[in-house]
């Protein structure tokens, strides 16, 4: 078991730190102790932005990105192209493709990859609100941006056959992203050269 090496507030600090993704209990203790040893210029600004998050920030009706405004700042930009919706599993791959500027148009944020062994059905993501949309006069195509992996490949394939009626071209990243490989790991030049690829489903 074990030991404490300081009180329970600072132990449960570094408890909640250690959940995040990519830190572990010894990362979780150099970050707490980061932030006590700045308090003033890190831990307050960090916990205004956080309550801000809390208060503010829901998911976008149309997309499903996140974002202080419903619908999200992607939605509302005159800029995009209307006639292209990317479909990803994740927000992180969203966020991951605006990173690489890959892409000028809309997104759809299914929220999840299909997974039998997960429990995660058609019923878990938002795969309904995506045909509607594809049936949208406006949208030539739809974009899989979906990870190379089983599931990632299970999920394009059963949107595929949803959207046959929907009169779109359907298309997926090309093979530049690897497989079994995720979006949000990639290198940009590996995502744009994907996107600047993608073939036909």
């Amino acid at each position: 078991m074990a030991i404490a090496v300081a009180g329970p507030e600072i132990e449960r600090l570094i408890q909640l730190l250690a959940r995040l993704p990519g830190l572990g209990p010894r990362s979780a203790r150099r970050a707490a102790l980061h932030l006590i040893k700045k308090r003033e210029a890190l831990m307050s600004p960090l916990t205004s932005a956080l309550q801000v998050a809390i208060e503010k920030i829901v998911v976008c009706s149309t997309c499903g990105n996140i974002d202080t405004v419903n619908p999200c700042t992607v939605c509302t930009d005159t800029r995009r192209d209307p006639a292209i919706i990317v479909v990803v599993a994740d927000v992180a791959d969203l966020w991951a493709l605006e990173r690489a500027h890959a892409t000028s148009g809309r997104y759809h944020v299914l929220g999840a990859t299909l997974s039998p062994l997960d429990g995660v059905g058609p019923q878990d993501l938002t795969i309904d609100a995506l045909v509607a949309r594809a049936k949208d006069p406006q949208v030539t195509e739809i974009i899989l941006a979906l990870n190379a992996t089983v599931d990632g490949q299970t999920t394009a394939h059963y949107i595929t056959d949803l959207l046959q009626d929907a009169n779109v071209k359907i298309t997926r990243l090309a093979h530049g992203v690897p497989v079994g490989g995720e979006l949000d790991y990639l290198d940009e030049g590996t995502l744009s050269a994907a996107m600047r690829q993608r073939t036909l489903f």
